[in-house]
């Protein structure tokens, strides 16, 4: 039905999380029909965004400065490490403003079916900032998936082995602010009696 630059676009926008064929080609339409104000605007801002920001050497966010805004603010407390899988974890972290530590992208999880192994991970970059500064605490915050809990495990080891004074941290799991009980799996609630305080 498409061909050349309308098909590269659809193509472009289904690869896209969360979009199928049919998402893509209502966006490319509505582009297409909205040139002027929202399809030239944006692909300027593509470009600006590809061309400004970078992935920050010392902890992986992403940003416009090296280091970034959270490595360079010297109120963060620098002996204390929540380790994350993506940008999207900092982020959802730094959006509830509870944290004031320093953090360490790892770059994804653990994962056989995947193909993702340790040497696909920031892992050795996190052995290494842990040796080399003074770090007291190191939160895992992995999703609570398999993979997460695995990788969290292999964290644990490996932090230990280097450094075995250092405490070690995860986010607590359970019973959400606001849930109910019925409406609970048996994974949570089970997680939650587990864990319990």
């Amino acid at each position: 039905m498409y061909d050349g630059p309308l098909d590269n676009l659809v193509k472009l926008i289904a690869s896209l999380p969360g979009l199928g064929s049919r998402s893509a080609k209502r966006i490319a339409l509505y582009l297409l029909t909205h040139k002027e104000g929202t399809m030239l605007p944006l692909a300027r801002a593509l470009q600006e965004c590809a061309d400004a920001i970078s992935e920050c050497e010392r902890c992986g966010n992403l940003d416009t400065a090296q280091p970034c805004r959270i490595c360079r603010d010297q109120a963060r407390d620098t002996r204390t490490v929540c380790v994350v899988a993506t940008v999207a974890d900092l982020w959802a972290i730094e959006r509830t403003g509870s944290y004031k530590g320093r953090y360490h992208v790892l770059g994804g999880v653990l994962s056989a079916l995947d193909g993702i192994g340790p040497d696909d991970l920031s892992i050795d970059t996190l052995m290494n900032k842990i040796q080399q500064n003074d770090i007291s605490e190191v939160i895992i915050a992995l999703s609570a998936t398999v993979d997460g809990q695995s990788t969290a495990h292999v964290l644990t080891d490996h932090i230990l082995d280097i450094k075995g004074d250092v405490k070690i941290t995860k986010l607590a799991h359970g019973v959400p602010i606001g849930g109910e009980l019925d409406y609970l799996d048996d994974g949570t609630i089970a997680t939650a009696l587990q864990s319990r305080a």
